[in-house]
């Protein structure tokens, strides 16, 4: 069985030996990975507006609700067709930086893989089948996150596989393995922590690019124990 610490050793020697590109890709993983939160700053500005109750602030306050919600449908479908493509061509540098110089460039991977399609229904049901179980008192949510958690690495290495069987392999992957994994994203709280301090600087050229690094040492991890126990051929 895996350890923290043993994940975590390996993921600092395999990041920092290719430190920039490591950052960039973390860094454009983050962007993405967040862009469906764009609407919030436009309707924070019509809610202060429209504490006065005249007809230019009803007006105004629509304008800018009219807007934020395009905003809002432009980013989803961003994150939807490039954000999902650009997380599983980030898992797919880290997984191959752990033996060899990968580049920056492995981020199109989804783009030039041929299973565009497949990668991206995948990843976007991954996601819609998180947010209805989240909806049943959050707590299943969070179970089912950490079911699919190596969806994405499993499909930048096949990225034609069927849908059902990505998610059947990670679920098996990750069997008695959730809470550890849950153990092991609580131990970055201090880095959180930090990052939250400078302001996100330490997050971009350090914390987001060690924890890719050790989520990638942990399916590899649970790659490994697939093949022996037959469900990855």
């Amino acid at each position: 069985m895996w350890t923290r610490a043993d994940l975590k050793t390996r993921a600092k020697v395999a990041f920092k030996r290719n430190y920039w590109t490591a950052v960039l890709v973390a860094f454009v993983m983050t962007i993405f990975g967040a862009v469906g939160s764009g609407g919030n700053a436009a309707k924070s500005i019509s809610d202060g507006y429209n504490s006065g109750g005249s007809a230019e602030a009803i007006a105004f306050s629509l304008v800018v609700a009219a807007i934020a919600a395009l905003s809002g449908l432009v980013l989803l479908v961003l994150s939807i067709f490039v954000g999902n493509a650009l997380e599983v061509g980030g898992c797919r540098f880290f997984i191959t930086n752990q033996t060899e110089q990968a580049q920056a460039g492995t981020l199109a991977y989804a783009f030039k893989s041929g299973n565009y399609g497949n990668i991206i229904l995948t990843i976007f049901l991954r996601d819609l089948y998180t947010v209805l179980w989240s909806l049943l008192f959050v707590i299943p949510g969070i179970i089912k996150s950490y079911e699919y958690l190596m969806v994405p690495y499993i499909l930048a290495e096949n990225p034609g596989m069927n849908r059902k069987e990505a998610f059947l392999i990670s679920k098996k992957m990750m069997m008695g393995q959730k809470w550890n994994t849950f153990v092991l994203d609580l131990s970055f709280l201090g880095w959180r922590c930090l990052e939250a301090i400078t302001f996100g600087i330490l997050g971009i050229f350090y914390v987001e690019p060690y924890i890719q690094a050790t989520r990638a040492e942990l399916y590899a991890y649970n790659r490994t124990i697939a093949y022996q126990n037959g469900y990855i051929r």
